[in-house]
């Protein structure tokens, strides 16, 4: 039993700021009261107290090669199976591969990060990488893996079965694009994912010239494709055309947003605002190891300012904290995200720089400013 005191606890969905107590016991938030006080005992005087961030797009594999191929085409670089980063990937030994992912874990942990969404190249040894990674770090991960059968025309005949045996080692799939992927193939994996209950995820639109190909080849956007399929989740939408922002929306389907991604690889600013004014639930994502740090705060700080520079008025830095945490629970149905009795207790105790506890977190916290962190009620950091 734990209980956080004298803390500003951003409470519930809307991460409204109060001064009261947090009692955790058997990994949940059982009472949020300015009285309760029992069990070990942490006092967030002059703290604030956050939900932990939820990385929702991450592809960890590729920390063996950061900061490479700076200034090359996005296709040449990441464009499936024979990128600069495949090439890379398919030739660094193992035990490399397994010291950088657990190198990046452990940035995100030291950064407010508790859970990561991975798109897991590699098929089941892939998985099995990142497994093996992740022993003995706190971290919460949903790996979702993909095989290069996937790619395939005609479509390989036992699609199926690859399909199945992925989905048995890990939490669904993700796949690169449409551009690579036969529509056919596409809904087969996401019919399988929904049947076994799996996620499905797809970069989509990331660049205007993957959306000006999906219409000359198809007649339809990247996006309606995706949707077309079912998709649960689509990244980036970076470059929406026609109605694309009105049908993801209509339909319901989360998207994660890579801003620094996408600045880092000159694609463009995603219409976050425009994404936020449809009503669209938003998440965010630090993307590709190989062109960013997988830190959220960093991440945080770029998107609230791009999004006001990009559309020159006021944007709200509680959405942008919200697509880490409130957003995120929600779309990956975790029951994380937000400091609620009955949630899990997946908590940051950071401290208060400046006068606004939200701007303090996105414009001005680092590593040293965090003096503990939680997950599943278990205290795994504390400075």
């Amino acid at each position: 039993m734990i209980t956080i005191e004298n803390g500003r606890v951003l409470y519930g969905e809307n991460l409204d700021v109060i001064n009261t107590n947090v009692l955790i016991q058997d990994q949940e938030i059982v009472e949020v009261s300015p009285n309760i006080k029992r069990g070990k005992v942490i006092d967030a005087r002059g703290c604030i107290v956050s939900p932990s961030f939820i990385n929702s797009h991450v592809h960890l594999g590729d920390s063996v090669a950061m900061d490479m191929a700076d200034g090359k085409a996005i296709d040449e670089i990441v464009k499936p199976p024979f990128g600069i980063k495949h090439q890379i990937l398919a030739n660094t030994p193992t035990d490399l591969m397994l010291d950088s992912m657990k190198k990046s874990m452990w940035e995100m942990l030291s950064t407010g990060t508790t859970t990561f969404v991975d798109f897991r190249e590699g098929g089941l040894e892939g998985i099995n990488l990142l497994n093996e990674a992740s022993k003995d770090i706190p971290i919460r991960k949903i790996v979702l893996g993909r095989h290069d059968s996937f790619l395939q025309f005609p479509i390989n005949p036992v699609l199926e079965v690859i399909v199945d045996e992925i989905l048995e080692s890990c939490d669904g799939i993700a796949l690169s694009g449409l551009g690579e992927i036969n529509d056919n193939v596409a809904s087969i994996i996401v019919e399988n994912c929904k049947k076994m209950g799996k996620l499905s995820s797809i970069h989509v639109a990331e660049y205007e010239q993957v959306q000006k190909d999906s219409m000359n080849f198809t007649g339809m956007s990247e996006v309606q494709r995706a949707l077309k399929a079912g998709f649960d989740l689509l990244v980036h939408l970076t470059a929406p055309i026609g109605n694309d922002l009105k049908l993801v929306t209509d339909n319901g389907v989360s998207v994660v947003c890579c801003p620094r991604s996408n600045g880092a690889l000159a694609v463009g600013i995603p219409p976050i605002k425009d994404m936020f004014d449809l009503g669209m639930n938003l998440l965010l994502g630090t993307d590709n190891v190989m062109f960013n740090s997988p830190n959220l705060l960093r991440e945080m700080e770029y998107t609230l300012k791009v999004i006001r520079g990009y559309y020159r008025e006021y944007f709200p830095p509680k959405e942008i904290l919200k697509m880490t945490t409130v957003n995120a629970g929600k779309a990956l149905k975790l029951n994380i995200g937000s400091l609620e009795e009955g949630k899990l207790a997946d908590i940051i105790i950071v401290q208060q720089i400046s006068n606004d506890p939200i701007l303090s977190i996105i414009n001005r916290t680092e590593s040293k400013n965090i003096i503990g962190l939680i997950t599943e009620g278990e205290l795994v950091c504390r400075n």
